[in-house]
């Protein structure tokens, strides 16, 4: 059995103004504190959450306005503090208040900030001269794609890359390999679109196998600040399964990789 509410405090639940009051901020805090602690919720952003005060405020004007009586009770409150001598008090409060606010939001939108400038990113980024993979080490500096070893499977190789390349890539770098297929838009930056000249064309085939075993979480500092989405793929493929999707990636677009320089092939 609940409690009798005091007289007092039924007085403020029964007014128009204090329930307006209390449904504002229990919007507030609903969508500030309560969403963000949802399953699978992040953090609101503020212009949303402004969004959302304005549609609740004007929500609940509409409520207290479309009846005389209530609209009347509503506003009285508002008119005491501005015009009744006891609340003198209250009324300097209430004007200093609002005017700090205004100043604070004021300085805020033309106070200077002091930041470190940002890294240069590089678009390609030097690789490692070795990676672990899987647990076991691999050697970048000089390696060729071990599959184009076997000049008889290639066409086989290719075709594997193929499946591989339409399991799991096509969504983000599309079916024609240029970066826009079904969820690209929702990246920033774009995938990469393999069909530019500025890609795959330019790098060494190792460079794409390390590039794809560690994706975005395994660029060095240099190739950062850089929101890559590409996942580690060395989590979900095999050695093979990766060289075989270079190989396709090469065989569609028809760029050709780069190739390590021989040793005394150099220039005096």
């Amino acid at each position: 059995m609940s409690l009798p509410l005091p007289p007092a405090v039924r007085r403020y639940l029964d007014h128009p103004f204090w329930q307006a009051v209390g449904i504002l901020i229990i919007a507030f805090i609903a969508v500030e504190w309560v969403v963000p602690l949802l399953p699978g919720s992040a953090i609101v952003p503020k212009s949303v959450v402004l969004q959302y005060m304005v549609t609740v405020l004007v929500g609940v004007l509409i409520y207290v306005s479309d009846n005389e009586e209530r609209w009347r009770r509503f506003k009285e409150p508002i008119h005491a503090v501005l015009v009744e001598p006891r609340l003198r008090l209250v009324r300097t409060g209430a004007l200093a208040g609002v005017t700090a606010l205004v100043g604070l939001i004021a300085y805020g939108q033309v106070k200077t900030t002091v930041a470190a400038p940002p890294n240069l990113r590089s678009i390609h980024p030097a690789p490692p001269p070795e990676i672990t993979f899987r647990g076991r080490s691999i050697t970048l500096t000089g390696l060729e794609n071990p599959l184009r070893q076997h000049a008889d499977s290639l066409p086989a190789y290719v075709a594997d890359g193929k499946q591989v390349y339409y399991r799991n890539c096509l969504p983000c770098h599309g079916d024609h390999l240029d970066g826009l297929g079904h969820f690209a838009s929702g990246f920033n930056p774009l995938p990469a679109n393999f069909q530019d000249n500025g890609t795959i064309a330019q790098l060494t085939e190792s460079f794409v196998f390390w590039r794809i075993a560690k994706g975005g979480p395994g660029l060095p500092r240099e190739g950062t600040p850089w929101n890559s989405a590409m996942p580690k793929w060395e989590d979900f493929l095999t050695e093979r399964e990766i060289w075989s999707v270079i190989l396709f990636l090469y065989d569609q677009t028809g760029w050709k990789p780069r190739t390590w320089e021989k040793a005394g092939s150099g220039h005096d």
